[in-house]
């Protein structure tokens, strides 16, 4: 007789499907190999004897002097989340008052169904599901290395006991919270506590009875024989693996009578005939084509070009920071205000924001508060007039920072305002900001206390009011302190006909940008539309220059 080559890896595998897990089929294979008492010596009968007998070899009979071959050796085939009952879960839900929950009173009846159909199939082999209080305890004693004297951590500890299975509670119209959503000062304790992942996921236990003849459903002979385990995700974790050609398992019980068994986990689920995966081929190809195909009627296909003579002007902002004010729990209000001639917005874009409340961090000799609050916007200019005279304004940025008390009061810290960059690319700017202030401790007191301070109805007032028509704006007798700073990024894009290139001007010129002359080291909107003009004027000249021969009568070059 050939020695059983043992399977000695019981750890986990992780597998990934796309199909649904109810088609997953498990063939879990159990069979008693011997027992201690099976070697026992029997006395010699007869002297001169030297051969044990044979018949000590010979399987001990049962109570009723017959062995039965079903508690010798098991095969079944196990569906996902499949229940199979126990001895022990037959003895217990036979009895009406032992039944507590309306999962219990389901298990009672399909146990008596099964009665009348003929008792269980099964007999040593059962399934826990995920319904089923079970849990194994052996799970939260693994360790985590493989060093003889493991210490687990605190974060080990704490995962161990976390049961991560999938509960589908609904939450309580108008409950109320009763615990705070935000903690201002976690503590370390609070900090350490929750710390630990609990990701949903279903669990299966499949387990064996080993129990001796005739004593089968006692809880003390249970052992698992495999775990099953599977999130949303299609990720099917099995442990131990599917056993294929590495050999089987090896259990060894405990206790005066010592038995060795063996099993095996096979994966029987049914495989797709080729005419199916053909069709969930084509099933998957169309679904992600006409997904393809929604996206691409989001984007469009045609590139979407600006106006003649029409700048558009995309930012793509961040407050990043705000440091060297007074009071904490700070906050940023901002807004963009576009200069009234020729500049306008999206009907759907929004021009102004505010941020989270940050608490501030020391960082050398100041305090900062750290925001990283992005914001979009888009604009366009329409030039209309080539005249000098008609020169716009460029965009400018108001930003406002206040302070948030314990008692939910606000206090203004500074106003500051800033032109947006003319060039395109990233910029990182500091806006110094400002505040008005009365003379005296009593406007101090007051703004400690009440938190009532100085406010601007207008902030414009900060650069230029946009009510203000005279050629001299005069601040006499306006007092002010200058407070701390805040920090933006922005990341400018422009979009226009005139940095378009010419195919046969290529060859003469490098790019638009090259022939204003450096237009990237200039901040100025006038330089811009004067850009435009010369571009123009330039290619008018270009075109007369040439042949007439390579002149069509629409005024374009013939290649």
């Amino acid at each position: 007789m050939a020695e059983t080559v043992w399977n000695p890896d019981t750890g986990e595998a992780v597998y990934r499907s796309r199909d649904p897990v109810l088609n997953l089929r498990l063939r879990v294979h159990l069979q008693r190999i011997t027992s201690s008492n099976f070697l026992r010596y029997q006395p010699v009968a007869q002297l001169g004897k030297d051969l044990i007998d044979l018949a000590t070899f010979r399987p001990h009979p049962t109570a009723s002097g017959h062995r039965s071959e079903e508690e010798e050796e098991e095969e079944v085939v196990i569906g996902w989340q499949e229940k199979l009952f126990s001895q022990f879960e037959v003895d217990l839900y036979r009895n009406e008052a032992a039944c507590q929950s309306p999962l219990d009173h389901q298990y009672r009846q399909e146990i008596l169904k099964l009665e009348d159909s003929g008792g269980r199939k099964n007999r040593r082999i059962f399934t826990y599901t995920d319904s089923d209080r079970y849990t194994n305890v052996e799970e939260h004693c693994q360790k985590m290395t493989t060093a003889a004297r493991e210490v687990p951590s605190f974060l080990v500890e704490r995962m161990a006991n976390v049961r991560r299975r999938r509960q589908d509670r609904r939450g309580m119209e108008g409950s109320i919270l009763k615990s705070r959503i935000v903690t201002w000062e976690p503590s370390e304790e609070f900090v350490r506590n929750n710390h630990v992942i609990n990701t949903p996921l279903q669990t299966m236990y499949i387990m064996a009875d080993l129990g001796p003849y005739g004593k089968l459903g006692y809880k003390k002979y249970e052992h698992v024989l495999c775990t099953l385990k599977v999130d949303s995700n299609g990720v099917i974790t099995v442990k131990p693996d599917f056993t294929g050609l590495k050999g089987p398992y090896r259990i060894e019980t405990e206790g005066e009578k010592q038995e060795v068994w063996k099993y095996t986990v096979d994966n029987a689920s049914s495989l797709a005939q080729p005419e199916e995966e053909e069709r969930e081929q084509r099933v998957f190809k169309d679904l992600y084509g006409r997904h393809k195909e929604y996206l691409s009627s989001l984007v469009g296909t045609d590139f979407e070009m600006t106006a003649p003579g029409a700048l558009r002007l995309f930012v793509n902002g961040e407050v990043v920071s705000a440091q060297g004010y007074e009071y904490d729990n700070l906050y940023v209000h901002f807004f963009v205000e576009l200069p009234t001639t020729n500049w306008s917005s999206p009907a759907f874009q929004q021009l102004s924001g505010i941020t989270q409340t940050c608490a501030t961090k020391s960082l050398g000799m100041e305090k900062v508060a750290y925001f990283s609050y992005p914001f979009t916007f888009e604009a366009s200019f329409l030039h209309e007039d080539e005249s000098t005279d008609a020169l716009p304004e460029w965009p400018v940025l108001y930003c406002e920072v206040l302070s948030l008390d314990f008692w939910q009061r606000y206090r203004v810290e500074g106003y500051g305002a800033m032109v947006l960059p003319a060039t395109p690319g990233s910029h990182t700017l500091t806006v110094s900001t400002w505040r008005p202030m009365e003379l005296g401790t009593v406007a101090e007191l007051r703004r400690f206390f009440i938190g009532g301070s100085l406010e601007l109805e207008d902030l414009s007032y900060v650069r230029i009011p946009g009510t203000f028509k005279g050629e001299r704006l005069s601040r006499f007798g306006f007092r002010t302190e200058t407070t701390g700073s805040v920090t933006f990024r922005l990341h400018c894009l422009q979009q226009s006909r005139a940095f378009m290139e010419s195919s046969f001007l290529r060859k003469r010129m490098r790019s638009v940008l090259d022939r204003l002359e450096g237009f990237s080291q200039q901040s100025s909107v006038h330089s811009v539309l004067e850009a435009f003009r010369r571009a123009r004027r330039r290619m008018q000249e270009a075109r007369e220059s040439l042949p007439q021969d390579l002149v069509s009568p629409s005024g374009t070059m013939v290649s």
